[in-house]
């Protein structure tokens, strides 16, 4: 079986953690446990005919990449950058946390996660800031940990990119 990395990216309270929980677990929880450190889960996915299993790397979030974050990434197939729809600044910090991680890590497979789209008329972000995220490359797709809308598509999405290698 093919084992792949991925590590789960982006500020607090955007939704990691649920995230992770949704794909893994089919669970939602309204409670907010903030991580310490990380978290490993892992679940197999397919591709084509082959199984992936995915070691999915919740770490804890902040506004600034730190440098023990950046050996957490160690080892990385790919990652999720993941934003909170509700707070614009997540958005900035996103970009922000992307570009130390291209210093670490290269170019590494991701996908660009908008979270908590179950709260759409809560939204901060844009649509001519997503529009501009797509333009300029970057995979986006609007996700809910709540409701599970999009969530498995986001980790696949992210296999496909990282078994075809394509960041």
């Amino acid at each position: 079986m093919i084992r792949k990395k991925i590590c789960m990216l982006g500020s607090f309270g955007v939704g990691k953690t649920s995230l992770v929980q949704q794909f893994v677990y089919s669970l939602f929880s309204e409670k907010y446990l903030t991580t310490i450190g990380v978290k490993v889960d892992k679940k197999t996915v397919s591709f084509g005919s082959r199984e992936v299993q995915l070691l999915i790397w919740d770490i804890y979030g902040e506004e600034t990449f730190q440098k023990m974050q950046a050996t957490y990434l160690r080892g990385a197939s790919g990652y999720l950058l993941v934003v909170d729809g509700t707070r614009k600044d997540t958005l900035a910090h996103a970009y922000g946390i992307r570009e130390k991680v291209e210093m670490a890590a290269d170019k590494t497979p991701f996908a660009l996660i908008l979270n908590k789209s179950d709260l759409s008329d809560h939204w901060e972000i844009e649509d001519s800031d997503i529009e501009k995220a797509a333009q300029s490359g970057l995979h986006v797709l609007k996700t809910s940990a709540k409701t599970g809308e999009n969530v498995d598509q986001a980790f696949q999405t992210l296999t496909d990119k990282i078994m075809n290698n394509t960041a």
